[in-house]
C-alpha cells in the first residue's frame, strides 16, 4: 500500500501556519483568511498573500514552530511504515521550511515531503507553488489529487486527512482515515472512512483484520 497523508491539522495537533501567522504575521493576514472563507480568493491566492506578511525573523519564526505538537502516534506511526516497507508520504497545502523543521525535531527528516515552498526574496518571503494546477478544484498550492495520481502505482492508496484541501483527494483513496471537516465532508457524502483521534488508531485499523489483505 501507499499512505498519504495531510500535515496541517493532520500530523499536527493545530495548523502550523496558523500558528506562524498568529504568532509573527501583520494582523491582516486575517482578512485575507475571511476572504477565502468567503470564497473571494482561493486557497492558493489567500496564502501567498498570507506567507508575504510573515515577519523574518528566522530565531523568532524557529521558536514558535518548535511549540507545535505532533498528533499522538505519529512518530511511531512513521516507524512502523518504515519497517514494514510501506510507503509513506507527506502531501501538504502547508510550507516546506515549516514542515521540515518540525520534523526534524523528531528526527523524521528523511520522509518525503510534497508541499509549498517558502522562500526569502531580499527582507520579504515569498511562497513558491510548484505542486498548483489550473482548475484545482481545491483551489490550492499543492494539487493534492495531481501529485496521488502522479506517484500512485498499482498499490492500495492510503489517505489521511482532517480539512479542505483533502476533499478531492480523498474520492482516490481506498482507505480513507478522516476527522475534522474532512469527517463532516465524507460523512455528508455517505463516502466511506475510518475516524481516529491518533495514529495509533490508523495503524491498529491498517494491521486489522478488515484491512490484512492490503498489506500484499
Amino acid at each position: 500500500m501507499r499512505v498519504f497523508c495531510d500535515f496541517d491539522g493532520t500530523i499536527t495537533v493545530l495548523d502550523t501556519t496558523d500558528q506562524v501567522l498568529t504568532h509573527r504575521a501583520d494582523p491582516h493576514w486575517q482578512a485575507l483568511e475571511e476572504a477565502w472563507i468567503a470564497g473571494r480568493i482561493s486557497a492558493a491566492e489567500c496564502m501567498r498573500g498570507q506567507i508575504a506578511l510573515i515577519d523574518t525573523d528566522e530565531d523568532a519564526l524557529d521558536a514558535v514552530l518548535d511549540r507545535c505538537q505532533l498528533r499522538e502516534g505519529f512518530v511511531a506511526f512513521a516507524g512502523w511504515c518504515r519497517r514494514a516497507g510501506i510507503s509513506l508520504t507527506i502531501v501538504s497545502d502547508g510550507v516546506d521550511r515549516f514542515i521540515r523543521r518540525i520534523l526534524s525535531r523528531h528526527g523524521l527528516e528523511g520522509l518525503p515531503v510534497v508541499s509549498n515552498r517558502l522562500i526569502l526574496e531580499g527582507e520579504a518571503y515569498r511562497l513558491d507553488q510548484p505542486h498548483a494546477v489550473p482548475g484545482c478544484a481545491a483551489g490550492s498550492g499543492v494539487c493534492k489529487c495531481a501529485v496521488v495520481r502522479e506517484l500512485t502505482d498499482k498499490r492500495p492508496v492510503v489517505f489521511i486527512g482532517d480539512g479542505r484541501s483533502d476533499f478531492c483527494v480523498s474520492q482516490r483513496a481506498d482507505i480513507l482515515f478522516a476527522r475534522d471537516r474532512l469527517a463532516t465532508y465524507a460523512a455528508e457524502r455517505n463516502r466511506t472512512f475510518i475516524p481516529f483521534e491518533t495514529f495509533d488508531d490508523i495503524r491498529i485499523a491498517l494491521v486489522g483484520d478488515g484491512t490484512r489483505n492490503l498489506m500484499a
